[in-house]
């Protein structure tokens, strides 16, 4: 399974003003190196945990339906299955329709269970599963404990510039950073 961000989140959990404050910065000078962080940060916490913080659609390419009807999706939590798309041995794609399936958003990983176990897709990547993820289209909508780790990334990002100096201080996560991202980790077995 291949999973591709098809569209990204509009904003940030955190702002740019939210990071000079924490920070207590009054200047712009360091604007464009902040909006970096931020979004590196955000990008490092949902690699780390396996969420999509701020609404975002993905999709999934399958080459064959899984043994068993469920397929679990590797990106939570989830909002909404969109489509899911079947494409022939030319390439015509046809549309699985939602009497098909049904979703189970809540499940850890979220799933997608077919009633039926579809034929195997006769073309490569021959199955697309179109999804949104993320926990609202808005800031305060992401867990203020994964806002926080956000915050203490880019903090420790800029005032540790290089990836590693001398005393290895870059390449460590910040006190605290785990502890606050370890309740919202997807695991896997």
């Amino acid at each position: 399974m291949t999973a591709a961000l098809t569209t990204g989140p509009a904003l940030e959990p955190v702002s740019l003003a939210d990071v000079k404050a924490h920070l207590r910065i009054d200047l712009d000078d360091d604007d464009a190196l902040i909006t970096a962080a931020i979004t590196s940060a955000r990008i490092h916490v949902e690699t780390a945990t396996r969420r999509a913080l701020i609404r975002q659609n993905w999709r999934l390419y399958l080459s064959e339906w899984p043994k068993g009807r469920a397929i679990e999706l590797p990106v939570s939590p989830l909002i909404a299955v969109n489509a899911v798309t079947f494409y022939d041995i030319v390439g015509a794609p046809t549309l699985w329709g939602e009497e098909n399936w049904r979703v189970e958003a809540q499940a850890n990983p979220p799933r997608l269970v077919a009633k039926l176990r579809p034929a195997a897709a006769l073309y490569d990547n021959g199955i697309e599963i179109d999804l949104t993820a993320g926990y609202g289209v808005s800031s305060i909508d992401v867990p203020a404990p994964l806002r926080q780790a956000i915050l203490i990334l880019v903090t420790h990002w800029y005032e540790h510039r290089g990836m590693v100096g001398h005393d290895f201080s870059g390449a460590i996560a910040p006190a605290g950073f785990e502890a606050l991202i370890a309740p919202y980790k997807v695991r896997s077995l």
